[in-house]
């Protein structure tokens, strides 16, 4: 394995969007650069992906497949595998990959993502992606003028069932026990003609492979053509916590992710994050332009490293300068 024998400027963990875009702009700087993923991407069983200006549609697979072969068209490196652990050491970054093998880099890129544990509902992780849906700007246009059902999870569910309600006249919220209404909640959804239901959601209802509806613990059946959820959106980045970062809860709902600053620097220095592992309502382009952003911010820090380095050198009268 090659890649264990060099010292890259940039090591990426995960590559997805985000991770894939900044190991294109960190090759395009003439960095090397490792990604190295290990799959699992959140929307890969969505059919298309959306609001990527000028790959409206295009499958998430095929999207991936494009950006590793431009990583490779500028010299990047890209590798299967799951990070397991990260440490220091001489000042530099050494990652072991489930294989056993190592990497060292300069400096960590984050774009892991998050893990969506779904609603404990039998059949919703089959239909996830198809019928049983979140975010309703990758998949408001699609299911636009449908019966929608949305399963509520927490305070937010009001506002979701809201947002629905732009893309169909046919919304219900279903209150599951776990949200009560407060009367100015009830009136703007009234006011919208979201209908509200009461009661437990105990099943999915599917024939001929699609959602029908859902039973209720009463036993009965709320019709729909899609169920939006809202899943508790974990982490990916546990591998960091030897590096003493770890992931933080969310404020808006369930779920952890990286605290960043605006150039995705994260608490400890030399690491960044970027796309879902800190952003988790973050569409395709969203993240793929974090990740980008990220990249030039560490390029930037390379930057002055390299001429710390150089002007050392020169003072002690060296010759010799770093590459780049």
């Amino acid at each position: 394995m090659e890649y264990q024998e060099q010292l890259f400027d940039v090591a990426v963990i995960g590559g997805g969007p985000a991770g894939l875009s900044a190991g294109v702009a960190l090759a395009r700087a003439l960095r090397s650069v490792l990604v190295v993923d290990a799959g699992g991407q959140r929307n890969l069983k969505a059919q298309g992906v959306h609001g990527f200006l000028s790959r409206e549609g295009v499958s998430p697979q095929e999207l991936l497949a494009a950006g590793r072969e431009e990583l490779s068209e500028f010299g990047g490196t890209a590798v299967t595998g799951f990070v397991k652990s990260a440490r220091r050491d001489d000042g530099h970054f050494v990652l072991t990959l489930d294989d056993g093998s190592t990497c060292t880099a300069r400096r960590l890129l984050i774009t892991s993502g998050v893990t969506d544990e779904l609603p404990d509902l039998p059949g919703v992780a089959e239909r996830w992606g198809r019928d049983v849906l979140y975010c309703p700007y990758c998949h408001g246009f699609e299911i636009r003028n449908q019966r929608v059902g949305l399963l509520a999870a927490g305070a937010h569910a009001v506002l979701q069932a809201l947002t629905f309600r732009q893309w169909s006249p046919d919304v219900t919220l279903l209150l599951n026990g776990a949200v009560t209404l407060s009367a100015g909640e009830a009136e703007q959804l009234e006011a919208r003609s979201v209908k509200v239901v009461d009661g437990g959601v105990s099943a999915l209802v599917v024939q001929d492979d699609r959602l029908t509806g859902v039973s209720l613990d009463d036993g009965s059946v709320v019709a729909l053509d899609v169920l939006a959820v809202s899943p508790a959106t974990m982490s990916k980045a546990n591998m960091l916590q030897t590096l003493g970062l770890e992931p933080e809860d969310l404020e808006e709902g369930p779920g952890t992710r990286l605290q960043t600053d605006e150039s995705g620097l994260t608490q400890c220095p030399g690491v960044w994050a970027a796309g879902n592992a800190t952003d988790v309502s973050a569409q395709v382009m969203t993240a793929a332009a974090a990740g980008l952003k990220a990249a030039a911010a560490i390029n930037a820090d390379l930057v002055l490293e390299d001429t710390r380095q150089a002007v050392e050198l020169a003072r002690a009268g060296t010759t010799a300068v770093p590459a780049r």
